[in-house]
C-alpha cells in the first residue's frame, strides 16, 4: 500500500495537522510525511515528546499543544496552522484512548474520558477545520476509528460505542461534503501503540493480561495506510481503510 514514488508527488508540501501526534501511529505517519516534503503540525498534550519531534523533524514541522477533549485547544490548534503554513488540507483526528472494562466495573469516569476525547475530540476537529476547508473549495479530514468500530465484544463496549460513534460521524460528513471534501476512516486492529496502556480494570487484566502476547501491526502498517489514502488524485477518494494483523480474528 505505500507507494513512495506517487506519494512523493501528491504529498509534496501539503498542510497536514495530526492530533495524537506525540507517540504510536500519530508519530510514525508523521515523520514519514516529513520524508516525503510534508508540512507537519503535530497536536498532543505531551509537550516534551511534541518539542523532541520537532526538533528531529525540522523547519517544515511545528506543533501545538492540544488537548482535543477542550473545544478552545482544538480551534487554536487550527489557527496555528494556518497561521504557519498558510492553510490546512489534510487534518487527521488521530487521538484516542482505550481504557477498556466491563460495564459492572462501574468506571463511568474512564468511560467520560473516552467520550471527551474519541468522539468529541473528532467533532471539535471537524468543527474547527471544515469552514476553512469549504472556503477552499479542498480539503481532507481523516478520522481514526477502530476495528471495534465494526465490531464488539465484551469487555470493550464504552471503547467500541465510541469508535461506532466516529464510524457514524465520518460517513455522515463523506455524504454531506461529498462534492468539495475527502473523507476518510481508518479501522485498525491491534497495534504496537501506547493505546491500552491506561487499562485500570481488574477484569481485563485477568482476561487478556497486559495485551502483549496478541498479535500486533507495527506503526508502520498504519503510516503507509493514511499515506496511501491522502496521496491520492484530487478525484479520488479513499472512504474507509480496515487493517488488522495476521492472526487477529475479531
Amino acid at each position: 500500500m505505500y507507494c513512495k514514488k506517487q506519494c512523493n508527488g501528491n504529498i509534496k508540501n501539503k498542510v497536514i495537522v495530526i492530533t495524537g501526534a506525540s507517540s504510536g501511529i500519530g508519530a510514525a505517519t508523521a515523520r514519514k510525511l516529513i520524508q516525503l516534503g510534508a508540512k507537519v503540525v503535530l497536536a498532543a498534550r505531551r509537550e516534551d515528546q511534541l518539542q523532541a519531534m520537532v526538533k528531529e523533524m525540522g523547519d517544515n514541522s511545528i506543533y501545538v499543544k492540544t488537548d482535543v477533549s477542550k473545544r478552545a485547544d482544538v480551534d487554536n490548534l487550527i489557527r496555528q496552522a494556518i497561521s504557519r503554513f498558510g492553510h490546512v488540507d489534510v487534518l487527521w483526528n488521530n487521538a484516542g484512548i482505550m481504557p477498556i472494562s466491563f460495564f459492572d466495573e462501574g468506571l463511568v469516569e474512564e468511560w467520560d474520558k473516552m467520550i471527551d476525547i474519541n468522539i468529541k475530540g473528532v467533532l471539535y476537529g471537524i468543527n474547527a477545520v471544515l469552514p476553512y476547508m469549504l472556503e477552499r473549495g479542498q480539503g481532507h479530514i481523516l478520522a481514526t476509528s477502530s476495528v471495534g468500530g465494526l465490531k464488539t465484544s465484551p469487555g470493550i463496549g464504552v471503547y467500541s460505542g465510541t469508535k461506532f460513534a466516529v464510524r457514524a460521524i465520518m460517513e455522515t460528513l463523506r455524504e454531506e461534503v461529498a462534492q468539495t471534501i475527502k473523507v476518510t476512516t481508518i479501522y485498525p486492529g491491534a497495534t504496537q501503540s501506547e493505546l491500552g496502556h491506561d487499562i485500570t480494570s481488574p477484569k481485563i487484566k485477568a482476561l487478556y493480561g497486559n495485551l502483549k502476547n496478541m498479535p500486533k501491526m507495527d506503526e508502520e502498517a498504519i503510516a503507509n495506510a493514511v499515506i496511501y489514502a491522502i496521496s491520492q488524485p484530487g478525484n479520488i477518494n479513499v472512504n474507509e481503510v480496515v487493517l488488522r494483523p495476521l492472526g487477529q480474528t475479531r
